[in-house]
C-alpha cells in the first residue's frame, strides 16, 4: 500500500484530484482513468511504475 499511497499523493499534487485506492489481493496494481487502464503491473511484467510514469501516461492518453 505504500507505493499506491505515494502514487495517489502524486496524482493529487499534479492533477488536483483524489485517487480511489481499492485494497485487493494477488499482487494486482492497476491504474484506471475514466474507465481506461493506463497502467497494469501484470501487463508490465510484474513491475510497479516509476515515479512520474503514470502521470506521463495519463497526459499522453489525453492527446
Amino acid at each position: 500500500m505504500p507505493r499506491a499511497s505515494s502514487l495517489a499523493a502524486e496524482l493529487k499534487q499534479v492533477f488536483r484530484t483524489e485517487a480511489e485506492l481499492i485494497p485487493g489481493g494477488g499482487g494486482i496494481f492497476d491504474v484506471h482513468v475514466d474507465g481506461r487502464m493506463v497502467f497494469s503491473k501484470f501487463a508490465e511484467g510484474d513491475r510497479f511504475p516509476e515515479e512520474g510514469e503514470v502521470v506521463e501516461r495519463i497526459r499522453s492518453k489525453g492527446d
